[in-house]
């Protein structure tokens, strides 16, 4: 492969190990190293998950971000802590803010609340090489936060984020680099399921193939590649190769608006009677942010799935002729669908709404037979109260009933308690 036509930077991919825990750890004085401490969405709930585990207790007890509260061991060493989502957004916003006293916003693309990348093109006159660089940001966020890190470092995202992946979470310094010319030493042995980008299922179409390990999937014919899996087919075998053509510079706080959707899986069994008031919940938080962005949809999705042991449920959507953004407009679609597709008798755990196929709100359509004006106005004045005195300021009487959501939601982020 001749990569003198690809561009070369100086990315680094960071992520904070055991983010959840480590920021419990430091709450309690804790060292996250050697803590035995787990991270539990609902100690009230035995089924509830451990949203992180402290890596002490990961290698004591082999606890992962999978287990149940109740699989917990009886080792009175464990300290429960129980999730607050809202601390662990603002350490990662402060985690940010510190990288941009190193470079500038657009070289900083966050891809999640414990991770991101970080671009430090021309910074080896002020601080160094870039694992000088990387050894400097560990320094600081370990002192700053308590939070212990790892850093890959490579050419583009895909190999920053694929050497911190397999290499840089098991160095002793937590540092791992990979340049192109380093592809087939450090990454072609990797069996394909543990790199970036490639699930269950892609794993399993692979395999079928005799691709078993990343350097099987580079030498595997590009075009049989793009025959079989099209654009991905082409995307896996450049990926095997170590080119990544995304960019490292930019604004990438900003996404293309698809839908406005919620869903919530549920903490018991509902009725098809009491569905419903969920369906009117989930609608209502859709359309306030539709509303606020000045967007409307003319197709509605409904989502039901059933708490049967052998699964089951339904996804059906439906359109209408004028974008709405109207709460009761796209409720009554959405009770259509179900009262067309629900069996009539299926316990029910999970459902979600989604408004899509969006236009601009730029004018109130008017019909002969619709107050449309008035119904807007009604939405907009509820989104004026809640965004002034809180979510739950004003609510809609059935929210208040046991099968409503909205104020248990109101407390978490993430499905979790704030």
């Amino acid at each position: 492969m001749d990569y003198s036509s690809y561009p070369r930077h100086d990315v680094l991919c960071i992520d904070m190990r055991s983010f959840y825990a480590s920021v419990e750890c430091t709450r309690r004085g804790l060292d996250p190293t050697t803590a035995l401490l787990a991270v539990v969405g609902d100690p009230n709930r035995s089924g509830s998950i451990v949203l992180a585990a402290s890596p002490a207790l990961k290698k004591k007890h082999g606890i992962s971000n999978v287990s149940r509260f109740f699989e917990l061991p009886n080792d009175p060493d464990i300290v429960i802590a129980q999730a607050h989502m809202g601390d662990y957004l603002e350490v990662s916003v402060e985690i940010t803010k510190m990288m941009m006293s190193y470079v500038p916003p657009e070289a900083i693309h966050v891809y999640s609340v414990d991770e991101l990348w970080v671009t430090i093109d021309g910074l080896e006159k002020l601080y160094g090489s870039p694992s000088d660089i990387a050894r400097m940001i560990q320094d600081n966020i370990r002192d700053q936060f308590g939070i212990e890190c790892v850093i890959g470092i490579g050419d583009n995202k895909f190999l920053a984020k694929v050497v911190m992946d397999i290499h840089a979470k098991k160095a002793a310094d937590g540092i791992a680099e990979c340049r192109y010319e380093d592809v087939q030493k450090l990454l072609w042995p990797t069996p394909i399921e543990d790199i970036w980008g490639i699930g269950s299922r892609m794993m399993r179409n692979l395999n079928r193939l005799g691709i078993v390990r990343l350097g099987q999937l580079a030498e595997y014919p590009l075009k049989y590649m793009k025959k079989h899996y099209g654009i991905i087919g082409e995307q896996l075998h450049w990926h095997a190769w170590g080119v990544d053509l995304s960019p490292v510079l930019g604004d990438f706080t900003k996404s293309e608006q698809k839908g406005y959707g919620h869903g919530v899986t549920l903490l018991r069994d509902y009725t098809g009677e009491e569905l419903p008031t969920v369906i009117l919940d989930l609608c209502e938080e859709a359309c306030r942010r539709a509303r606020r962005d000045k967007q409307a949809g003319r197709t509605v999705h409904l989502s039901v799935s059933y708490s049967s042991e052998g699964g089951g449920g339904f996804s059906r959507s439906m359109s209408m002729d004028l974008p709405t953004n109207i709460t009761m407009d796209m409720y009554h679609l959405c009770m259509r669908l179900f009262r067309t597709f629900y069996d009539g008798e299926s316990k029910i755990r999970r459902t979600s709404v989604t408004l899509t196929n969006l236009d601009e709100d730029i004018a109130t359509q008017l019909t002969l037979f619709d107050d449309r004006p008035k119904k807007k106005d009604v939405g907009i004045v509820m989104d004026e109260i809640r965004d002034k005195y809180g979510s739950t300021a004003i609510l809609r009487a059935s929210s208040f009933t046991d099968a409503g959501i909205t104020p248990e939601r109101s407390k978490k982020i993430g499905g979790h308690f704030a």
